[in-house]
């Protein structure tokens, strides 16, 4: 089984964000990159269907050199391969753009079944997934907890929580998959596989290896634009209750929710 992994390179959670002069993006230069979590779970999928069936797993990632790391993790994990799309003139690239450059290197491949995280932790917008899979006309199933390949090889049924309930969808292969947290618990790198990771191939692609339009990617190729990044608005002091006894901070406690919080 051909398996192809779409991973992005985010902002680690725990790194304090700032935004940069002019509001339109964030400072980068003490931030700690980590692979997008949701992307975990699709490196993760990848490697046991190639466990039960067989195959090769390519970890596909778009950016600057950096995320070159984020790929040799995926490869210490257990990937066989990897590329990385790094051209100065793809940056900026929305949703969109990044799919088309995506799609122009997995056109290139052999493959059954393509995962991508539902979506990047940084601009949590979900949409490349979808696009990579209208660029490569063929199916897509988003937010998989549970998948199953037929033993004919030929189909998976993928389920995806939906108001409560589980919804069951079956799709012929080729397709692709977006992965979320529950689908499975990703491995860590073992110390053997962070050493032959080092070994294992990764190939580097500029923007003129993909016969793309230079216009129709990065900056001036954005059909989505950032007017303006915000923080989130300041959160209030809290406030102690104050009382003699447990009956006096109880009487204060439900007359603050009730006149000042309007919340009883």
């Amino acid at each position: 089984m051909k398996i192809i992994v779409c991973l992005k390179q985010v902002p680690d959670t725990e790194t304090q964000i700032k935004i940069a002069p002019g509001g339109e993006k964030i400072v980068t230069d003490d931030i700690k990159w980590v692979m997008n979590p949701y992307d975990e779970f699709g490196v993760e999928e990848a490697l046991r269907l190639k466990e039960k069936f067989g195959g090769d797993v390519t970890v596909i990632g778009m950016g600057p050199k950096r995320v070159t790391e984020s790929i040799r993790t995926a490869l210490a994990m257990g990937a066989d391969k990897g590329i990385l799309i790094s051209d100065a003139a793809l940056e900026g690239s929305d949703s969109l753009g990044t799919a088309k450059a995506l799609a122009a290197v997995i056109k290139g491949l052999q493959f059954d079944i393509i995962f991508t995280g539902q979506r990047g932790i940084d601009e949590d917008q979900g949409l490349t997934g979808a696009c990579i899979a209208d660029l490569l006309g063929i199916p897509q199933v988003s937010l998989a907890v549970k998948l199953e390949v037929a033993a004919d090889g030929k189909s998976v049924k993928v389920n995806r929580p939906v108001e409560g309930q589980t919804l069951v969808v079956e799709a012929q292969l080729p397709v692709l998959i977006t992965t979320q947290k529950g689908l499975n618990e990703p491995r860590y790198a073992s110390l053997p596989g962070i050493m032959k990771a080092k070994k294992k191939p990764l190939e580097e692609k500029a923007l003129k290896d993909l016969g793309l339009d230079p216009a129709e990617v990065g900056l001036g190729g954005r059909k989505l634009k950032i007017i303006k990044i915000t923080p989130p608005p300041a959160r209030a002091e809290g406030k102690i209750v104050q009382g003699e006894t447990p009956q006096d901070k109880a009487t204060e406690l439900a007359r603050l929710l009730h006149e000042e919080a309007k919340l009883i």
